[in-house]
């Protein structure tokens, strides 16, 4: 399903990571970095909470709004219940919604906070999405501290919170349309290639947006995933030219792009709902606002498993959702 929108901007964004991210390429696109993982807090789970709370309140402020000025906040992470979001909410005393398509949850935040706006159902939104590498890996594979080893295909989960303000005020960048994908599931049960499990979603969505909207993918000045990884980026490129006839020609990763590709530490690239929005708040938006980009298509990728359901040996299902953002004429 596809939207087309009039007048919805995002006005303001708001980055915040850790320091693996601060250490990484795209840097000094981040409005901040911690030195460490706890953020002078006692858990991983509670500095995740941190990230969200600070990056609303970071975005509030360069809108020199304060939370009562805000109709909705729409947001998720990848903690069991949103935890990191809903504890937040609750400090923040915004009207809350909160969602969940694991990776893809920031695109799924700007979709349904853009349709509210221009169904003139709300004035001004906030979207969150966040994520905490120690914290995830502990809920979905194993405590930092067990030092099990993975396969060069595994991501690294991106620590960060990032934030976005939404209204119909045309100041910074325009969300044009959006694509609403579909769960795909190919039968890989693969935790540790979350690329080759989202790929095919991603791909999907692709094919139907520029469908949709009678686009080449030329249309775009970029074509950006988050998160694939050095494997899935692949993948979807053959993907697409085998299954679609599509070849993408100006086209990455967000999952590529945040970390140095030289770093084994990090495997195959970033992941976690933080990745996309980071690399596109931070290091995207700056070049557009530069010039570089006129158009891009930010498709979101995300794996709706959890340890549970791969402990049964069950297959990963997958999720793509799309938006294209435009620099304002």
């Amino acid at each position: 399903m596809t939207f087309k929108y009039d007048n919805v901007y995002i006005n303001e964004t708001a980055t915040i990571t850790g320091p693996y991210e601060k250490k990484g390429p795209l840097q000094s696109h981040f409005d901040k970095s911690y030195d460490d993982l706890y953020f002078g807090t006692k858990t991983w789970e509670q500095a995740e909470e941190k990230l969200v709370e600070e990056s609303i309140d970071m975005v509030l402020a360069k809108m020199k709004k304060t939370r009562f000025d805000v109709d909705v906040h729409i947001g998720g992470d990848l903690l069991n219940q949103m935890v990191a979001t809903s504890y937040a909410a609750a400090r923040l005393a915004i009207p809350y919604l909160g969602v969940y398509t694991a990776c893809a949850t920031s695109v799924e935040a700007l979709i349904i906070g853009s349709n509210m706006i221009e169904a003139h159902q709300i004035k001004n939104c906030v979207c969150s999405a966040s994520s905490h590498n120690n914290a995830a890996e502990k809920q979905f594979r194993y405590p930092v501290e067990y030092g099990g080893p993975k396969p060069k295909t595994a991501t690294f989960t991106t620590t960060g919170g990032a934030s976005a303000y939404l209204s119909y005020n045309k100041k910074g960048i325009k969300i044009e349309s959006a694509t609403i994908g579909t769960v795909q599931d190919l039968g890989i049960k693969d935790a540790f290639h979350m690329g080759a499990v989202m790929a095919p979603a991603a791909a999907d969505t692709i094919y139907k947006h520029l469908r949709a909207t009678k686009r080449e993918a030329d249309y775009y000045d970029l074509i950006v995933t988050g998160d694939l990884g050095q494997y899935g980026k692949q993948i979807l490129k053959e993907y697409m030219q085998t299954e679609y006839g599509i070849h993408l020609k100006k086209y990455d990763d967000t999952a590529c792009m945040i970390f140095d590709k030289d770093n084994k530490a990090t495997y195959a690239g970033g992941s976690g709902p933080a990745c996309a929005p980071l690399v596109t708040y931070g290091y995207l938006f700056d070049k557009m606002h530069e010039g570089e980009y006129q158009k891009i298509l930010l498709v979101a990728t995300g794996a709706l498993h959890s340890a549970t359901m791969v402990g049964q040996k069950l297959s990963i299902p997958s999720i793509a959702n799309a938006i294209s953002l435009e620099v304002i004429e």
